[in-house]
């Protein structure tokens, strides 16, 4: 069995209003779902994605005001790739950058892909990828309610890169435990070091990869607002995903168990150099409690929330998304 590729990945910000505004209305995401985080529900999680809420082009954040600035560095998830469908759409992107004022670098190759860097307003570190008729997992359908035309849409994750002191055991956890292959190798961006390794599974192409930065002279990263929390692996269904359970805590890799999140089953479990992963099931979905025209238009609570609602709406801040 072989995990399908990424499914979401997590991050955190001080400030879910003016975070909306920038993932939808300049980078033309859908808010597909607008909750709670499960595990402190006094702050919001807000899951952005295609028009469907497909996994594999879930990027979502979890509200915390007044978190302090990151500091980058080794055990991290440093960067995250988002697709487009191809080069022109990369011009279309360097173009509004430029309009909206946004930090960003310029068109250049990564593992042989035309990419764009750029940063979000809390400093989050993102790469724009072309996908150019490559093979591979499947892009996203793009969301046409926004004025990013269609074409040029943001359609599903790319590459993660995860940036580590030491890498050997981290490679060892993707290969052996998890079915990663290692699909070749890049140089590295930050000059002198050890080239950067892509380790694929499943159909393989942009959405089915990690890159590892080996950057031994770099101290421990500090998160704070804009750094990555966790990524999530896609696992097809409830059947694959016991096999999976079983495989992880086999590995003697401390986890969480099976965790039901109601849109998806989880299970946690941090890797040799402290990264948390995430194994996440592609079924029921972000429909199983709201239509798909709806999605993100209320606050969602899964079913073992619901009967304490009043309380938890009571607790939260006031969030108002509207003409953000």
């Amino acid at each position: 069995m072989k995990l399908l590729g990424l499914h979401h990945v997590s991050i955190l910000t001080g400030k879910a209003e003016r975070n909306f505004q920038f993932y939808t209305k300049i980078l033309g995401f859908r808010l597909v779902k607008k909750t709670v985080n499960q595990d402190n529900t006094e702050s919001y999680h807000l899951f952005y994605g295609d028009a469907k809420g497909s996994p594999g082009t879930e990027i979502t954040f979890f509200d915390i005001p007044g978190l302090g600035h990151t500091y980058p560095g080794i055990g991290s998830i440093s960067s995250t790739s988002l697709r487009v469908k191809d080069t022109n759409a990369l011009h279309y992107w360097e173009e509004r950058f430029k309009e909206f004022r946004i930090q960003h670098g310029q068109i250049e190759k990564r593992n042989n892909r035309n990419t764009l860097a750029f940063q979000d307003f809390e400093g989050t570190s993102l790469v724009l990828v072309a996908d150019n008729g490559e093979e591979g997992v499947t892009a996203g359908v793009p969301w046409d309610k926004t004025d990013v035309p269609v074409e040029h849409a943001i359609i599903g994750l790319g590459p993660v890169t995860l940036t580590v002191g030491v890498p050997d055991k981290t490679v060892q956890v993707l290969t052996d435990v998890m079915g990663f292959t290692q699909s070749g190798t890049y140089p590295s961006l930050a000059g002198d070091f050890p080239d950067i390794m892509v380790f694929s599974t499943g159909e393989g192409g942009s959405g089915a990869e990690v890159h590892i930065e080996t950057r031994p002279d770099l101290p421990r990263m500090r998160p704070g607002r804009g750094s990555v929390h966790h990524v999530a692996f896609r696992v097809p269904n409830e059947e694959e995903y016991d096999y999976w359970a079983q495989r992880i805590a086999e590995s003697g890799l401390m986890n969480s168990g099976k965790v039901e999140r109601y849109y998806f089953k989880a299970l946690y479990f941090r890797e040799p150099n402290h990264i948390l992963f995430e194994l996440s099931t592609d079924t029921p979905g972000f429909d199983v409690d709201e239509p798909i025209e709806t999605l993100g238009e209320k606050l969602a609570l899964p079913p073992f929330l619901e009967p304490r609602r009043t309380e938890i709406e009571a607790k939260l801040r006031p969030l108002d998304l509207d003409d953000k």
